[in-house]
């Protein structure tokens, strides 16, 4: 048997300590809902469980230990995945800097970064945000216009960045920015570690349809950023970009469908007895065919995971991940409606199950552009992993200075 099982032949002692270790871990420290509280304490909770979870060892199972990780393998990182399933645990103000700030400093950053930030990262002391979207540069991210000059000893950043998960209670950030617009556009730009704190870093919040504020606007004016906090190499953020979005694309794909989500499988079998519609054969062939969804994208991510181990980073087959997540809460959408039809869209005050799914349909539009819009998706797909033709880009030669995109002006 693979030793990528965890509960396998091989080393299944030791992988059925660890899954015991876990549940012991959670039925003891997994904190319950969050709904009731503010937002202060809400963060305040996450924190202690994640801080908790790290001194475990739970935290960051598959990072390397000389950065604060625990140097284990896919297969315990899939065990603790498995147990946290059952829980909402509440890891929403970790995902970016965990799926996505956190690999791209480990793949990119100096051995000093990676000292200085991914410990404090893992143990959730430090959160990270990820500052790519712009006003005039969504989907061509590589037409920012947030300029970064070298002044001295420090870089002096102006801009404005949106749709920032995160950013309200942020501590640092991955930013890119423009540092060279006389080349191409995608060779002028660098990634910087930004600290949200710095004088002139602006945060406002976006309110989105689901009456809540996932998400910011992010304004910058005369920030000064320390020359050593360039990721990868000044000009070179292109490459960190690509890195970085490969990584976002696994973590949206790949996460954990909480027990808690209403549009997970098993909730929605909950829905279709409580509907009486368990025994309906339609209804029956949509859940099997959402939890057959289900399982092969969590195994697909197990085996990114042990790819990325043995060197192979995911690249662009992390499109596949994010794009079949995507389609998968469309279908689940589908499916609830199906089974609850009108119900879906009327429910009495209290009723917290009916509210949480309302507000969980209302935000599935937006995982068909978050991380790269679909279609995107599979332009990338089609060209970098089924090598068809590249659509033109009649741009790619271009001086920065000399395009017209968004709202620049000509100089």
């Amino acid at each position: 048997m693979s030793t990528s099982d965890p509960e396998g032949n091989h080393d299944g002692q030791s992988r059925g300590a660890f899954r015991a270790r876990v549940r012991e871990f959670l039925a003891r420290n997994a904190p319950g809902p969050l709904g009731d509280l503010e937002p202060a304490e809400q963060l305040r909770v996450a924190k202690r469980f994640q801080a908790a979870a790290y001194d475990a060892g739970l935290i960051g199972i598959t990072w390397p230990a000389e950065y604060g990780g625990r140097g284990l393998t896919a297969a315990e990182q899939q065990v603790y995945d498995e147990e946290a399933g059952h829980y909402d645990l509440p890891s929403s103000p970790f995902m970016v800097g965990m799926g996505m700030c956190g690999p791209t400093l480990l793949d990119l950053g100096s051995h000093e970064q990676k000292t200085r930030y991914v410990p404090p990262l893992l143990r959730g002391d430090e959160i990270w945000c990820q500052l790519f979207s712009e006003p005039g540069a969504g989907s061509d991210v590589a037409s920012l216009q947030t300029r970064a000059v070298r002044d001295g000893d420090s870089w002096v950043v102006n801009g404005q960045k949106v749709w920032t998960s995160g950013a309200q209670f942020a501590d640092f950030g991955a930013l890119l920015a423009r540092t060279d617009p006389d080349v191409p556009k995608h060779r002028g730009i660098t990634m910087f570690v930004v600290d949200m704190h710095s004088p002139g870093v602006t945060v406002r919040p976006l309110r989105d349809m689901t009456g809540r504020a996932p998400f910011n606007e992010v304004y910058f004016d005369d920030v000064r950023i320390p020359a050593d906090a360039v990721i990868g190499e000044v000009g070179g953020g292109w490459l960190a970009a690509v890195t970085m979005l490969g990584h976002e694309r696994v973590s949206i794909g790949g996460s954990v469908r909480r027990g808690s989500d209403p549009l997970s499988c098993d909730n929605l079998v909950d829905l279709a007895r409580r509907r009486n519609r368990s025994d309906d054969p339609v209804v029956r062939d949509r859940l099997a065919g959402i939890y057959a969804r289900e399982r092969a994208l969590a195994l697909f991510n197990t085996k990114l995971r042990q790819e990325a181990e043995a060197g192979s980073p995911p690249g662009a087959r992390g499109s596949i991940a994010k794009l079949a997540g995507a389609e998968l809460l469309w279908q689940a959408v589908d499916t609830a409606g199906l089974i609850a039809g009108p119900a879906l869209t009327s429910w009495e005050d209290g009723d917290t199950a009916a509210e949480e799914m309302a507000v969980a349909i209302n935000a599935t539009p937006a995982s068909s552009i978050a991380g790269g819009s679909n279609q995107v998706q599979r332009n990338i797909i089609g060209e970098r992993i089924l090598g068809l033709p590249k659509e033109p880009q009649v741009d790619r030669d271009v001086p920065f200075r000399e395009l017209k995109v968004g709202t620049q002006r000509t100089p």
